[in-house]
């Protein structure tokens, strides 16, 4: 059980129906499809749809009681005793709902932001306090207005530990995702180039990022990439933690080696740790999960054991068997030109392959910086790259750039002929990259060159 209906009333003050009779709620819905046990339903409102049309559904899946705006005409169907709670806007009294279920529970919450790696680092932080917190955490690609409510609403009341992603379009938005879960923990994973198009440039999406401070506890601590530049200004806070590299960071990363399915590294110069992941930008978000388990006194051994089995959200640096035991790196889940790059950077510096073949497409919400932004891709591809591949109106911008620089350089049209074309190259010894944002669907591939585990 979340909670009651008698619950609901000390939130909502205008309600009807069997309220008072203390209803139990085991889930919070906004879909009226979805099968569900003892359900409050929230109706959104957006602009193709109206959630207030479909209560005949929720309530035929399981709801037992729901928001309503007020000055809507309720539907003949519902029994007199169907609790209802009248709100001014839906989407605000999910938002509420989940600020006071929060306070309820009143776990340690973690925020995370950032352009890119912030499921990594989710996951990451997830695994680390699950090892000795009851944790919940994001989960798939809920980190928005709707999403965090949503997740925070589907915690059990014996969570210690709460991890939140939050993503963002536009200003404005992390603000009121902070000011909701009033984190004691944040992370600014990074500044990329993420949503550039909307923000106007890095410095923007800095200040955008920024705003997860928002709704921190005055005692909260707030961790940084302490490479950044952009993020030196935080820096002035007392309670303000940088990770990174460089030497004047507060927690820093050395002797980094990159093995075959796994990176080593050393902890403020002090502690080995081993991460199954490959990459420097991943050792970077292990920095933050290393550091807040030591500020909720994890045992290291619990912390390392975290970091070497740890398992990650779909599509994110994935191996996959490929056809004639060639390999795949599935990373298609999203891309930046950070990411694109730091990938690229990961499959250079891999051993043991006879070929490297990388398949990368458009990144998508750059504007008019776009064509600049895929061209910046291209520098980070050298002679260690024996087959470029790319799809997409943008993408073109990085095969152009390095047609003669890569034995093999093709620019595709469409998916379906780039798999054409790139089965012939798939054997032993072979390593393919699949990179691009979400929307152009790179995964689709993988029913055409992997094996079916």
């Amino acid at each position: 059980m979340l909670f009651t209906t008698k619950f609901l009333s000390e939130v909502f003050k205008e309600y009807k129906g069997a309220v008072k009779d203390g209803i139990e709620i085991e889930e919070v819905t906004t879909d009226s499809r979805k099968q569900s046990h003892k359900s409050l339903f929230i109706p959104l409102v957006g602009d193709s749809f109206d959630g207030h049309d479909f209560l005949k559904g929720a309530f035929d899946n399981g709801a037992v009681a729901a928001l309503w705006e007020k000055g809507r005409k309720l539907p003949d169907f519902l029994p007199a005793g169907f609790p209802i709670f009248y709100v001014d806007d839906t989407l605000d009294g999910l938002q509420r709902l989940a600020r006071e279920y929060r306070k309820q529970v009143n776990p340690t919450v973690i925020g995370i932001t950032g352009s890119n790696g912030k499921t990594t680092t989710k996951d990451l932080i997830g695994t680390v306090t699950a090892s000795y917190y009851r944790t919940h955490r994001t989960k798939g690609n809920l980190n928005n207005h709707i999403g965090v409510p949503l997740t925070i609403l589907s915690m059990a009341q014996e969570t210690e530990v709460l991890v939140l992603e939050m993503g963002m379009s536009g200003f404005g938005e992390i603000e009121l995702l902070s000011q909701i879960a009033e984190p004691d923990y944040a992370v600014i994973t990074n500044i990329g180039e993420s949503h550039i198009e909307y923000l106007g440039s890095r410095e923007g999406i800095a200040q955008a990022k920024s705003e997860i401070t928002a709704g921190l506890k005055p005692e909260g601590k707030l961790f940084i990439d302490g490479d950044e530049p952009l993020l030196a200004p935080l820096k002035e806070r007392k309670t303000v933690i940088g990770c990174g590299f460089h030497q004047d960071n507060e927690i820093t990363a050395a002797d980094i080696r990159m093995l075959s399915d796994k990176t080593t590294f050393l902890y403020n110069g002090h502690t080995a740790y081993e991460l199954n992941m490959l990459g420097e930008h991943n050792v970077k978000n292990a920095l933050f999960a290393i550091s807040i388990a030591e500020h909720l006194a994890i045992p290291v051994d619990k912390i390392k054991t975290s970091l070497s089995n740890l398992e990650l959200t779909g599509m994110r640096f994935e191996f996959v068997r490929g056809r004639n035991q060639s390999t795949i790196i599935n990373d298609a889940y999203n891309a930046s030109p950070t990411s694109m790059k730091a990938s690229i950077h990961v499959v250079r510096q891999l051993t043991g392959y006879k070929r490297k073949i990388l398949v990368l497409g458009d990144i998508f919400e750059l504007g008019k910086q776009a064509p600049d932004l895929h061209r910046d891709v291209a520098d980070s591809i050298n002679e260690e790259i024996d087959v470029l591949f790319t799809v997409g109106s943008n993408a073109s911008e990085i095969s152009t750039a390095k047609q003669n620089e890569v034995p093999v350089v093709r620019h595709f049209a469409s998916l379906d002929e780039l798999t054409t074309a790139l089965i012939p190259y798939l054997e032993k010894g072979t390593l393919v990259l699949l990179k691009a944002s979400r929307g152009m669907k790179l995964e689709a591939m993988l029913k055409d060159i992997a094996i079916a585990e």
